[in-house]
């Protein structure tokens, strides 16, 4: 298995994960799509099906405005060491951390989605 397989694969199963811990968010509906959304991305480079490479570059600035929209009025951290959430704006903060991560991968996938091309 080459790089770019185990790195999309990597990030496949880390949206994966994102999205099943969604389960007992108060807003599954909105979230899952989002993190799902990145993982069908990943799955399409692990497969070699992936789509042009913009497409990554558009899902990576959507993923950041998300975020910065996202981004909570006052910041509380986003208390590492404890599920529950003691405040709107932890929960705010964890959000907007997903959406950073997410963005960044999506830029992953885009210089993969580039190697792709340079290696067929």
């Amino acid at each position: 298995m080459n790089l770019t397989k185990i790195v999309s694969l990597f990030f496949a199963l880390l949206f994966t994960y994102f999205v099943v811990v969604q389960y007992n968010d108060p807003d599954p509906e909105i979230w899952m799509p989002v993190y799902g959304i990145a993982v069908a991305a990943c799955l399409s480079i692990f497969f070699a099906k992936a789509p042009r490479s913009y497409v990554f570059v558009i899902m990576t600035l959507a993923y950041f405005f998300a975020a910065y929209q996202q981004w909570p009025p006052q910041y509380e951290g986003v208390f590492w060491g404890e599920m529950q959430m003691r405040s709107i704006n932890i929960e705010l903060a964890r959000e907007s951390l997903g959406l950073v991560i997410s963005g960044m991968g999506m830029l992953v996938m885009a210089f993969l989605r580039n190697k792709l091309v340079v290696e067929t």
